[in-house]
């Protein structure tokens, strides 16, 4: 009905691990939005350029307390060498989702995407993600999260690539565009 989503991926980085935690809860362009605030204040988002503002300056970039400490969480984690982002891309599913949801404000939805986006998982289902699950009760039967998941077990080892089939309806349906990376 709406043809193939687009090829998306985002890079690798801390700066991309940025833009998934403010699109959480949030939608796309509103997450981008705080994105642009922010990099227009700070040029170049770094974990050092983050631990040096204030919570008023991130709040003045649109920045949640919330939103906020879950950066600040992950800046500190990167610089204190708790975590390697670089190494990422040579471990395991497994080791990712470990490693990055050891992280306050980083959970299962926020290691997927960044799997799914940045990794290139193949093997993603963002169980966690309202859009794909409200898009799922739409066009099948399923009735519950467990019930999605049961469903997209069929579509091992490919469920990254159904998400974004099911991604691009909910947006399409919707009148509204994916936001790059």
């Amino acid at each position: 009905m709406y043809g193939k989503p687009p090829s998306i991926s985002r890079p690798e980085g801390f700066e991309t691990l940025v833009k998934i935690i403010l699109e959480q809860q949030l939608s796309l362009a509103s997450a981008k939005a705080h994105f642009d605030k922010l990099q227009a204040y700070v040029k170049t988002i770094t974990p050092i350029s983050i631990l040096e503002l204030s919570p008023t300056e991130l709040r003045a970039c649109q920045l949640s307390r919330q939103k906020a400490r879950y950066v600040i969480a992950l800046a500190r984690a990167i610089v204190d060498q708790e975590l390697n982002l670089e190494d990422l891309s040579h471990a395991t599913e497994a080791e990712v989702r470990a490693q990055l949801t050891a992280i306050k404000g980083i959970g299962d939805w926020t290691a997927e995407v960044y799997l799914m986006f940045s990794l290139q998982a193949k093997d993603i289902f963002p169980l966690g993600d309202i859009a794909i699950i409200n898009t799922m009760k739409e066009l099948t039967m399923v009735s519950s999260k467990q019930a999605a998941l049961d469903r997209a077990a069929a579509w091992r080892p490919l469920r990254s690539l159904a998400s974004y089939y099911l991604w691009h309806y909910y947006l399409k349906k919707r009148n509204r565009e994916w936001v790059s990376g």
